[in-house]
């Protein structure tokens, strides 16, 4: 199984967020840049968050995004069926199977992805973020600059 590109930048989205000091205020450009991610790619991204409450967007010229709920009530489970379409791993309606009745693999597959996403919703994004000094360091936000505000269109 694989997430989709919306999902794991979802998740990036979430984690940057998550590692700020103070509430901080950052831009969708701000991240865009640490990640080297497509702007307009996360504008999407962004949009989805905050319509669903996972991220507050704060408009104007200090505007910028932060974290809506705290670290640990985000569950990655959740999150991720959020931003996933299908969690499919094998979908035999859209192929042409000769022996889809007689197969056993889509009960097996569903296993499998039951297992993922159970796993998945043992964890929280606070889970992730055990090392918050070690991920700016390496995302090269230095602790005592503050980032760029930038003006944000999110609609």
């Amino acid at each position: 199984m694989q997430l989709t590109r919306q999902t794991d930048y979802a998740i990036r989205v979430m984690m940057f967020l998550g590692i700020q000091q103070d509430d901080r205020l950052v831009t969708i450009s701000d991240i865009a840049q640490h990640f080297d991610i497509s702007r307009n790619h996360l504008m999407k991204i962004v949009h989805k968050l905050g319509q669903m409450e996972y991220i507050q967007t704060v408009r104007g010229k200090y505007g910028g995004l932060r974290l809506e709920r705290n670290t640990g009530s985000v569950n990655l489970g959740v999150l991720v069926r959020d931003f996933e379409t299908t969690l499919e791993v094998v979908d035999c309606q859209k192929l042409t199977c000769p022996i889809a009745g007689a197969c056993d693999l889509k009960p097996v597959m569903q296993k499998a992805q039951d297992a993922f996403l159970a796993v998945l919703k043992e964890y929280t994004l606070q889970d992730l973020l055990s090392n918050p000094a070690d991920m700016r360091t390496l995302l090269g936000l230095d602790e005592s600059e503050d980032l760029p505000l930038q003006v944000m269109a999110v609609s």
